[in-house]
């Protein structure tokens, strides 16, 4: 490798990091300012965001698609070998059985179907209806013995009654929608329950490269599943890994954070309404912050669809996006003090491997938090980057509600809070200093690969419009 290419990788690498934690329109920026050899590295890179991945998918080149498709890490998109249109197009057919069973139900519900097929899209939302409580398995086919399909009927009676979730994940799937359907699909604010599956369709979405995170957190309806959908907390079946989910909370924290600023009434006023609120979450997070006026105090019983997760997942949820109380540091006094030093120091420990030791101890016992990590461990690079400091963990089988009297489980559930809470607060720094602006997120990635200092000092001498080390 030469030392263009050197210096290439860095700086992909780099970005790869801001990506994780800028919204959108930001993200399209930054692609777009990426020479050809960088973006190549950016393609490959490990730490590629979900967002970063649907926005090269759909709008960048043949040869930016055929190196995301190369990255191993890149998880479930429709790419060669995962689950995609193809995939599902090419299952068995739909056997026998499947056909005399929808031939009677159709009848049942008054359709035509002499050759076990539904003949037209109303037919066939009668059959999805009936099935897809859990997994798309049956819809996915259905939908192989269905024709073209009209997304005008099809979005029009999901207004009126939405259609549960294995239907609509298969949809997504394999139903040939436009993409401007998905988000439609996704808005079931006409519900009045649902099951333990209700959050598929929302992770196949972001999965299949049909929305960004930020898309999602504006599109799915009624408000308090998308607050759920920043902590799902499943030990199996399709869930969010540790890195999306992260990014998720970060789409939500850029809803909110703007409407409702650093006011804990705010926040609380917040999670009284969410339960009995139909709409969308930037729609709640508007009418909150508009005062209580905006949002009926009194809605009937039956307008609220009741929530899937156990009592205190939607506290859990908004506590998790909402800023930290000043009282929050960890505890340590002398010890804390010397361990917050000796973030300062690069390899202070002698090695990277003693340095993961040492962080993740302190971690254990409580001397350090992942944000304390994100604020004071330098270089800004090694604070974004939390294989610097954590080291490798579990990213699908870290369970967040893992008791105490697990050791090894509970050692785990630490690192994965502590890389949460370190995104978190990545997210927050970051939106505050740099914002929106696509230059300044772009200086602070070519000052990143070489800044030796901590990354609040990177941002304020960003800010301050001081000279940083970096490519210029």
């Amino acid at each position: 490798m030469t030392d263009g290419d050197r210096e290439h990788r860095r700086l992909a690498w780099c970005v790869a990091l801001l990506l994780r934690h800028a919204p959108d329109p930001v993200v399209a920026g930054l692609l777009e300012r990426m020479d050809p050899a960088a973006r190549g590295f950016l393609c490959r890179d490990e730490l590629l965001p979900p967002s970063a991945v649907t926005l090269l998918l759909r709008d960048g080149s043949a040869e930016d698609r055929r190196r995301v498709a190369a990255n191993p890490y890149v998880l479930g998109r429709p790419l060669p070998g995962l689950p995609s249109v193809r995939r599902y197009a090419a299952r068995p057919e739909p056997t026998p059985e499947l056909r005399a069973s929808v031939r009677t139900e159709l009848a049942a519900a008054g359709h035509a179907a002499d050759d076990g097929r539904p003949r037209d899209t109303a037919a066939l939302v009668a059959l999805l209806r009936r099935h897809g409580r859990r997994h798309p398995r049956v819809p996915l086919d259905l939908l192989a013995l269905a024709g073209d399909l009209d997304p005008d009927v099809l979005l029009h009676a999901h207004a009126r009654g939405p259609l549960p979730p294995g239907s609509v994940e298969a949809l997504l799937l394999a139903g040939g929608l436009p993409r401007e359907a998905c988000p439609a699909l996704l808005d079931t604010r006409a519900q009045r329950s649902y099951g333990p599956s209700w959050h598929r369709p929302a992770v196949r979405a972001v999965r299949m490269g049909l929305l960004t995170c930020d898309e999602l957190v504006a599109a799915v309806a009624p408000a308090h599943r998308t607050l759920l959908l920043g902590d799902l907390r499943l030990s199996k079946g399709l869930r969010w890994s540790l890195p999306e989910q992260a990014a998720v909370r970060g789409a939500l924290g850029r809803v909110l954070r703007p409407a409702l600023g650093e006011d804990p009434l705010l926040w609380d006023d917040l999670l009284r309404r969410a339960p009995a609120f139909p709409g969308t979450l930037p729609e709640l997070a508007e009418a909150v912050a508009a005062g209580p006026a905006a949002v009926p105090a009194a809605v009937p019983a039956d307008a609220a669809a009741p929530g899937p997760a156990p009592d205190g997942a939607l506290a859990r949820a908004v506590a998790a996006l909402a800023p930290p109380p000043p009282d929050a540091a960890a505890a340590g006094g002398v010890e804390r003090e010397l361990a917050l030093a000796a973030l300062a120091v690069p390899n202070a420990m002698g090695d990277l491997a003693e340095d993961i030791r040492w962080v993740r101890a302190c971690l254990d016992r409580g001397l350090l938090t992942g944000a304390d990590v994100l604020w004071h461990k330098a270089p800004a690079a090694w604070a974004l980057d939390e294989d610097h400091w954590l080291g490798e963990i579990d990213h699908w089988n870290t369970r967040l509600d893992e008791p105490d009297d697990h050791p090894a489980g509970r050692a785990a559930r630490l690192r994965a809070e502590a890389m949460l809470a370190a995104h978190a607060a990545a997210d927050r720094l970051l939106g505050a200093a740099l914002g929106g602006d696509t230059a300044a997120w772009w200086r602070a990635a070519r000052a990143l690969p070489e800044f030796p200092g901590s990354l609040p000092e990177l941002l304020g001498a960003l800010v301050q419009g001081d000279s940083v080390p970096g490519r210029g």
